[in-house]
């Protein structure tokens, strides 16, 4: 099957073409320690129009993972946890960590302009960024494994950000319906 290119314009047209539909949001990812997986959040990210991805660490990615969604993209790389935070200053932080949580991601805010920061596979959030979230959220979990996958975490927390802006309004669940436990 040939490629075409996406509307017939190119890259540059394509990215202005989508820069008003960007949403008040950013990801940002703990270089993961599987350069696939960076790669994936990278196109799941493109699929909710972030305004940017912010990659912490020096750490190799996988580009074809991205699917060439990174061409679209606003990807901000940041060689270390003190140069996100000075990127994102005055930003609200969420974490997406399990064992930090106080809350679960259906239950907590989701302010304008927030970063959801996710860790690596192996070592989660580091203490430095965990201290600098504004709220840590953990996604619920029934079987007995510890964790998700971190490119399907990532596709978790932007799909419950969308969801709770859908337009339609009809797929929004009551505020009052009870949430399971975390657990």
């Amino acid at each position: 099957m040939a490629k075409v290119a996406p509307f017939g314009l190119d890259t540059e047209a394509i990215r202005d073409e989508l820069r008003p539909l960007r949403n008040d949001l950013s990801i940002a990812i703990c270089r993961a320690k599987n350069p696939f997986n960076v790669g994936a959040i990278i196109r799941v990210a493109h699929s909710f129009l972030v305004r940017e991805v912010f990659l912490i660490g020096t750490e190799p990615w996988y580009e074809r993972a991205a699917m060439g969604m990174h061409k679209y993209e606003t990807v901000v790389e940041c060689p270390d946890e003190a140069a996100f935070l000075a990127a994102t200053a005055g930003r609200p932080l969420v974490g997406v960590e399990r064992d930090d949580a106080s809350t679960t991601i259906w239950e907590a805010p989701a302010p304008r302009d927030l970063v959801y920061l996710l860790g690596s596979e192996n070592d989660g959030l580091p203490r430095s960024l965990l201290e600098a979230c504004t709220s840590v959220v953990a996604i619920p979990m029934y079987g007995i494994n510890h964790s998700y996958p971190v490119a399907i975490a990532a596709g978790m927390v932007l799909c419950e950000w969308a969801r709770r802006r859908d337009p339609r309004g009809r797929l929004t669940p009551p505020e009052s319906a009870p949430s399971p436990p975390l657990r």
